[in-house]
């Protein structure tokens, strides 16, 4: 393989199509197979307070992202998603974007792999970069949208080649796809009704864990931290010193 080779036919070529392509429900499938996984270590992170579950994900997800940017053939997380899914149809979308998509994934992993592998160092800031990354595999597995594929038609300034949902192709909704008011209006209540519910949970209820301090404080403003911190400070002092203080 030259080096034009590797740079410019990433997947594999499918009759009937003019570029190499990856089987689009095989990638979903290791998005969703990652998500998961991720999902699984925050919940294991927290409720036994073990980071070893977390450092080894990570380092499997670094491995992953390397595999990929270098060729999807041998990607481990692929190759699971290929035998969930080997029954199912294929579904082509062009390679060069999605080779796009996950470098982006790649680079991510790089101060992942730095922060929490080689030298454990969490801070909230630094777990938003792996929230980011869940979110993208989470969007990619479970509604087909590649944010990596829109950021390299936005570069490239060409229009991609079979993108995932066909959503490169210029084309009318179906009727089915419309919103009426009546269907606005509860899809609205309820996106505003779960950004709501989830402020209140964060802002209002007291934290047991180190992660949990950090999301409680994210939501905060500075005067209702200090407020709180206050309140926190009044009642240790009623504890230690009763009818006294």
């Amino acid at each position: 393989m030259n080096l034009q080779s590797f740079l410019w036919n990433y997947g594999e070529k499918v009759p009937g199509y003019d570029v190499t392509v990856i089987n689009e429900r095989e990638a979903r499938a290791a998005a969703g197979i990652l998500a998961t996984l991720g999902m699984i270590v925050i919940f294991v992170g927290i409720g036994y307070n073990h980071i070893i579950v977390a450092r080894v994900y990570l380092a499997f997800l670094f491995v992953d992202f390397t595999a990929r940017v270098i060729s999807p053939t041998y990607s481990p997380s692929l190759l699971l998603g290929k035998f969930i899914v080997r029954n199912q149809k294929p579904e082509y979308v062009g390679g060069l974007q999605k080779r796009f998509a996950w470098t982006l994934g790649w680079i991510i992993s790089w101060p992942m792999m730095y922060w929490f592998v080689l030298h454990w160092d969490i801070t909230f800031y630094k777990v938003l970069i792996c929230v980011l990354c869940l979110t993208l595999m989470t969007l990619e597995s479970a509604f087909s949208i590649c944010v990596g594929c829109i950021i390299y038609k936005a570069i490239t300034r060409e229009d991609a080649k079979h993108c995932p949902g066909g959503v490169c192709e210029i084309r009318q909704k179906d009727p089915i796809q419309h919103f009426n008011p009546l269907q606005a209006t509860i899809a609205a209540v309820t996106t505003v009704g779960l950004i709501v519910g989830i402020y209140l949970f964060l802002a209002n209820t007291e934290s047991k864990t180190f992660f949990g301090e950090f999301l409680h404080e994210a939501v905060l403003t500075k005067a209702q931290l200090t407020k709180e911190r206050e309140e926190a400070y009044q009642r240790e002092l009623e504890k230690e010193f009763g009818d006294d203080f």
